[in-house]
């Protein structure tokens, strides 16, 4: 089995999408998969033969308002020839745009089957990038023009799936294939909490909430800064981690300061260790993710994985598999209620420590699990090509008048 993922960012970046591809990448490469990964090149210059899968890159263009390059793999004669040599079974696309494009294409020409994974609310990054309504219309019936073009799409959870077909048309048949996590739970968490106090200068005693992702505003970071001054202000002690960079880190950091929360707001950068990151989730009290924009995103499941439980806001999609005060908590949609929320949470320890628990227990899966899903969507897609195939060819020795016709 040969299998192509198609996506237009990839490491040395890091986000959800290329952890997605990565871990699925990794593990059916374990199962004799022949695995490529179609991708661009990043900003800075990386080694790909660390991977156990095959990695083809297409040069880009770097614009320095945006945290990601724009592939232009037409234009990378290299990058063509592999593609065209490649003899893809399934095409696996992660993105709608350039890289993808180019994997649907090469899926028609082929044809195989093509499949794709959407891993976000494009409509808000239209929304944010581009105008005029008239322009995003344009561009979102481009993108589902990409997506409905698919044997079949997978997304994350069934609040996403339902925005995709009631709201964006989508009429490929849709299928939910959740998001896990490589990490594992921290044994030791006496000298996982000792490493973050040293590395980030914390007391034993200190209240910590924690942030993993990008550093966007898109991520609802400002109102999440806004709501600890409030926290602040009512009298909570605490510091709050940031993890990651991004497009807005400097904005951020300026609110922060603004708010007289210097003292209040580490932000850690981007941290690359899996077992760092694994105590600097263990170590946090509680995960802040007001994100209204995610889909369902990987650092809630990291959190739970080490038991620690998330706040979302109420009807975020992110949370679409989190059951309020079971394991999450749910917040409204203001920046005096989410303080609030965090105080209320505070003051139960009995309640914490069950949704605590819950969420490890059933939000914590791993990419193992969903990696054998994949497998069986390809093998069963395979399988209905071939079927497919041997049908047309039965229907044709059967009736060579028709046959004739056809070619005349």
């Amino acid at each position: 089995m040969k299998i192509g993922f198609f996506v237009d960012v990839f490491y040395p970046m890091i986000d959800g999408v290329i952890k997605v591809v990565d871990n699925y990448a990794r593990l059916l490469t374990e199962k004799g998969v022949e695995v490529t990964v179609f991708c661009p090149n990043g900003t800075a210059a990386h080694d790909d033969s660390v991977y156990p899968y095959k990695v083809v890159r297409c040069d880009s263009l770097y614009i320095d308002k945006y945290d990601y390059v724009i592939p232009t793999p037409t234009l990378d004669a290299s990058f063509v020839s592999e593609l065209k040599k490649s003899e893809l079974d399934v095409v696996h696309i992660h993105s709608p745009f350039t890289v993808g494009t180019i994997g649907k294409q090469y899926a028609k020409k082929k044809n195989v089957p093509m499949v794709a994974t959407i891993h976000s609310q494009y409509k808000m990054d239209f929304e944010r990038n581009l105008r005029l309504k008239t322009s995003v219309d344009i561009a979102m019936r481009a993108i589902m023009q990409v997506f409905n073009s698919c044997n079949e799409c997978y997304t994350v959870n069934e609040e996403i799936r339902r925005l995709y077909i009631d709201e964006y048309k989508l009429t490929a048949p849709c299928f939910i294939r959740p998001n896990a996590t490589a990490h594992t739970p921290i044994e030791d968490k006496k000298s996982a909490y000792k490493l973050v106090n040293d590395t980030f200068s914390l007391s034993e005693d200190d209240l910590v909430f924690l942030f993993v992702g990008r550093i966007n505003l898109l991520k609802n970071l400002d109102f999440l800064i806004r709501s600890l001054k409030i926290l602040k202000d009512e009298g909570v002690a605490f510091k709050m981690l940031f993890v990651g960079n991004g497009q807005d880190e400097e904005q951020l950091k300026s609110l922060a300061e603004e708010l007289g929360l210097s003292n209040e707001i580490i932000f850690c950068g981007k941290i690359e260790s899996m077992e760092t990151l694994e105590k600097i989730y263990a170590r946090a009290k509680l995960f802040l993710f007001p994100s209204l924009y995610d889909t369902n995103s990987l650092v809630q499941i990291e959190a739970a994985c080490q038991g620690t439980p998330t706040l979302f806001l109420k009807g975020a999609k992110t949370a679409g598999t989190v059951t309020e005060n079971v394991n999450g908590f749910f917040s409204e949609n203001s920046e005096e209620a989410y303080a609030d929320k965090i105080i209320e949470i505070l003051s139960d320890e009995e309640l914490y420590e069950r949704v605590s628990e819950n969420a490890k227990t059933d939000l914590y899966k791993t990419w193992r699990e969903v990696a054998d899903m994949i497998y069986d969507d390809y093998k069963r897609l395979i399988s209905e090509k071939r079927l497919a195939e041997n049908a047309v060819k039965s229907d044709t020795e059967s009736n060579p008048e028709n046959d004739a016709e056809n070619i005349e």
